[in-house]
């Protein structure tokens, strides 16, 4: 995490290297990124760099903690359309919303999902306890959809949560590389278009793709 010599710069030279380092994670990943390239771009020394952090992971893992503060922020100003909304109708909303705060904070969004994702650092043992907090979230929600009747309760939870975690990067990763193609990532975020494909996705995560027994009886 930043060292306190960071914490205590002024808001706006914060600013500067936190975007330096979001501009370099989402054009280079994490791998290829270059701390020589983050300190040029903000303007700093490269022994500055190492009073405010210990590596670049140390760096990642602020951006980690900036969208984490951001999103809870943007989700207190959010409620879903009804309180009686079912595990998986409430799950979409997560998603759709997410979507909407992604449009809001494209490039941020974009540097931590290329990490995450397309590098697979999501699963590393450097970034564990974001994985948990994650996996721990998507626990919760499939044991309340058991209670409500809404999954078949001699389903392993260990398995679902492995599956609808999957599906939520797979979404993810979709996002993350289609929206790079575009030059108005914002607007393409925001299109009927997009909107349907991804309902579309979660729909085969929530029905699946066999045939439902009703379904095969009638043929279709």
């Amino acid at each position: 995490m930043p060292k306190q010599t960071f914490l205590n710069l002024p808001e706006e030279k914060r600013r500067n290297i936190a975007s330096a380092a979001i501009e370099e994670f989402a054009e280079f990943g994490f791998e290829a990124s270059s701390i020589n390239r983050i300190v040029a771009n903000s303007g700093i020394s490269k022994g500055s760099f190492y009073q405010y952090f210990e590596d670049k992971m140390d760096v990642f893992k602020y951006l980690m903690d900036v969208i984490a503060k951001e999103k809870t922020e943007y989700y207190k100003g959010k409620h879903p359309p009804s309180a009686n909304l079912g595990t998986f109708e409430y799950f979409h909303w997560l998603i759709k919303t997410g979507m909407e705060f992604n449009s809001s904070y494209p490039r941020l969004v974009q540097a931590i999902s290329r990490v995450l994702l397309a590098e697979g650092l999501y699963y590393g043992k450097d970034l564990a306890e974001y994985h948990k907090m994650s996996t721990d979230g998507i626990t919760m929600m499939i044991k309340q959809a058991m209670e409500n009747g809404e999954l078949d309760p001699s389903v392993d939870v260990e398995l679902a949560v492995i599956i609808m975690e999957t599906w939520t990067n797979a979404i993810s990763t979709y996002i993350l590389n289609e929206g790079m193609k575009q030059k108005d990532v914002m607007k393409w975020l925001r299109s009927a278009k997009t909107r349907e494909k991804i309902d579309k996705m979660l729909y085969v995560m929530e029905y699946g793709l066999r045939k439902t027994e009703s379904q095969f009886v009638a043929g279709i």
